[in-house]
């Protein structure tokens, strides 16, 4: 259990889209819009959980044709976040819209995460601890992701508000939302290889 519970850490504090996406709702627009996206990936996190839990999503990605428009969809509403970030300017704002992403904004996301589903798979078909009841163990592991998932998301969110009040010089910025751009567009590698 201790095993499952390290890999969960070292899974979901790694850059992707949820965590990269929380830190520029709060770098752009602060903790109250933060929070409300926030609950979203929450919800959408546990939904493609319960997805890859199912089997539903690997149904739905056994079909040829929808499992290449759902990565085609995927990558390149990463590639286009990738590219905003990137191009952003000497602002750390990652995310330019006047009416801030919300809770749906945040389950929409979670569900096209192709990081997500990844780590899902990882985490729900591996790491088998409960050998006397399957069902016991999925439970508990859907604790203990949810347990270490909230404290790692909250903490990406206050980055965000963090770089938000640093005021960094132009430099930096720019550095700073390069490097956050390079990690999405790591994370769409990732994917695009996953699916050699």
């Amino acid at each position: 259990m201790m095993t499952f519970a390290l890999a969960v850490v070292f899974l979901l504090i790694t850059p992707g889209p949820g965590v990269l996406s929380i830190a520029g709702v709060g770098s752009g627009f602060g903790y109250r819009a933060g929070a409300s996206f926030l609950a979203g990936l929450f919800v959408g996190s546990n939904l493609v959980a319960l997805l890859v839990i199912s089997g539903l999503a690997a149904l739905a990605l056994s079909v040829p044709y929808l499992r290449t428009g759902l990565l085609i969809a995927s990558v390149a509403y990463l590639v286009y976040l990738a590219l905003r970030i990137a191009l952003s300017g000497s602002k750390i704002t990652f995310i330019h819209k006047q009416k801030p992403p919300g809770f749906v904004n945040g389950v929409v996301l979670q569900t096209i995460n192709p990081k997500a589903y990844v780590v899902n798979t990882a985490l729900f078909s591996g790491f088998a601890f409960w050998p006397q009841s399957l069902l016991t163990e999925t439970l508990i592991k859907l604790v203990i992701v949810n347990i270490v998932w909230v404290p790692i998301h909250v903490l990406w969110l206050w980055f965000g508000v963090t770089l938000r009040r640093l005021q960094l010089p132009a430099r930096v910025q720019v550095t700073i939302n390069i490097a956050m751009a390079l990690s999405m567009l790591a994370v769409v590698g990732l994917a695009l290889w996953s699916q050699r």
